[in-house]
C-alpha cells in the first residue's frame, strides 16, 4: 500500500540522516492514500442499451469524480453486461445474491415481488415525458416507504428509478391505421403495458424483453410489439416491423438503481452519500437523453423504412375508455396487502397534473 511505502520511506531516511550526522524535517501530517473499493456493476442488458451505456459513461465517473474530489475513498469498478453474469431478468437475483454489488433493475419484468414499481406502466395516457415521469416516481418513492420495502425484501437498497423512454409505441409488420387494424394481432410487451391490449378486441399479448422483439416479430411468433423510438433504432425494429402507430401510450419508468444490501452495510457514509446523490444525476440524465433523442429516433426509424401513422386523440381516448382501469386494480391489490397503493397512485397523478398533464383518462378519480 502507498501508505506503508511512505512510512518506510520515511524510516529509510531518518536512518540515513542519522548515519550521516544530518537532520531532516518532515510535515507532520502523514499523506494518506484513498481507500480502494471494489464493486461489479451488472445489468444483463448490451452495453449499447441507452442506460447502459450511459451508466458507464455517465454514472460511474461522475461518482468517480466526486469521491476524487474528497480524496479519502476510491472505487475500483468491474462492469459486467450483456449476459456476462446475469440475463435481462437476472439482475434482481444477481444482486439479491451477490453476484453484482450494484446494478439496473429492469423493474418491469417483477410485477409480483415489485408491484409498486408499476405506478407508471398502469397509468398511461397521462405524460409522454421521461422527464416528468422519472421524477414523480422518484418522489413517490421517498415520499411512501413501498418501493424500498420491496426491494428491502429481495436484499436490495434503493438509490433512485429511472426512464429510459419517451413514451410507448405500437410496432408493427403490417400496417396500422386506426385500432380496428389491431384486432386479432398478437403484440409483444412487457409487464404491465400487455394490458393495455384488453381493450381491443381479440388482441393478445405476448410477453418478451426488447433483446427479443426482432426475432419474435422476424418469426412471426408476434405481429406487432410496444416500446419506444430509441429502442426501435438501437434494435433495428425497421427491418421487422415497418410500421408504427403514434399513440402516445406514456413514459413508464423500467430502470432502478440498486445496491446490494449487505455490500451497503460495508460502505462508508460519505461513498454512500455520493452514490444516492449521483443516483438521482443519473435519472435525470437519463430521462434527458431519452427526451434529447426520441424525435432523431424517430427520423432514423422512418430513414430505416419506417412509416409512421399519428392516432388521433378521439381514437387515443377510445382507447383509454376501452380499457379496465388497471390503475385501480393496482392500487387496490396493493391496499390489500397492506401497503398504500391508492394513496401512492392519487399523489402520483397529482404530481403529473401539477406538472402540466392532463390525463386522456383520470385513473385516480376513479378510486
Amino acid at each position: 500500500m502507498l501508505k506503508k511505502t511512505l512510512q518506510t520511506t520515511r524510516r529509510g531516511l531518518l536512518i540515513a540522516a542519522v548515519a550521516a550526522g544530518t537532520s531532516l524535517s518532515f510535515s507532520a501530517a502523514p499523506i494518506q492514500a484513498a481507500e480502494t473499493i471494489n464493486m461489479i456493476a451488472i445489468d444483463g442488458y448490451p452495453a449499447r442499451a441507452m442506460w447502459v451505456k450511459e451508466f458507464s459513461g455517465f454514472f460511474i465517473p461522475r461518482v468517480n469524480e466526486l469521491l476524487a474530489a474528497k480524496g479519502n475513498y476510491e472505487i475500483k469498478w468491474q462492469e459486467a453486461y450483456g449476459g456476462t453474469i446475469v440475463k435481462p431478468r437476472g439482475v434482481l437475483e444477481g444482486i439479491k445474491l451477490g453476484l453484482g454489488d450494484i446494478g439496473i433493475v429492469t423493474t418491469i419484468f417483477h410485477n409480483s415481488k415489485l408491484p409498486s414499481q408499476g405506478i407508471s406502466a398502469v397509468t398511461p395516457f397521462i405524460a409522454a415525458d421521461a422527464r416528468i415521469v422519472a421524477k414523480a416516481v422518484d418522489e413517490i418513492a421517498k415520499e411512501f416507504p413501498q418501493m424500498a420495502k420491496e426491494l428491502d425484501a429481495e436484499n436490495q437498497v434503493y438509490l433512485a428509478t429511472g426512464v429510459v423512454l419517451d413514451t410507448y409505441q405500437m410496432f408493427s409488420k403490417t400496417p396500422i391505421n386506426s385500432l380496428d387494424d389491431l384486432k386479432g394481432k398478437k403484440v409483444a410487451g412487457a409487464g404491465y403495458n400487455l394490458r393495455y391490449l384488453e381493450g381491443i378486441e381479440g388482441a393478445a399479448g405476448v410477453r418478451g424483453g426488447l433483446p427479443n422483439f426482432y426475432n419474435m416479430l422476424q418469426t412471426g411468433v408476434v405481429d406487432a410489439a410496444m416500446l419506444w423510438p430509441e429502442a426501435a433504432k438501437t434494435f433495428k425494429i425497421a427491418e421487422v416491423a415497418p410500421y408504427m402507430l403514434k399513440a402516445d401510450l406514456g413514459a413508464v419508468n423500467s430502470k432502478t438503481v440498486t445496491v446490494n444490501k449487505d455490500m451497503w452495510a460495508k460502505l462508508p457514509d460519505e461513498v454512500k452519500g455520493i452514490l444516492q446523490q449521483v443516483a438521482v444525476e443519473y435519472r435525470d440524465h437519463i430521462a434527458a437523453v431519452a427526451m434529447d433523442r426520441a424525435t432523431a429516433s424517430l427520423e432514423a426509424y422512418k430513414k430505416g423504412g419506417g412509416t409512421v401513422v399519428e392516432l388521433s386523440a378521439e381514437a387515443r381516448a377510445s382507447w383509454a375508455k376501452s380499457m379496465p382501469n388497471i390503475a385501480v386494480d393496482w392500487a387496490k391489490k396493493l391496499d390489500d396487502a397492506g401497503a398504500p397503493g391508492s394513496d401512492m397512485l392519487k399523489a402520483y397523478t397529482a404530481k403529473l397534473k401539477a406538472a402540466g398533464k392532463t390525463p386522456v383518462r383520470d385513473w385516480a378519480s376513479e378510486l
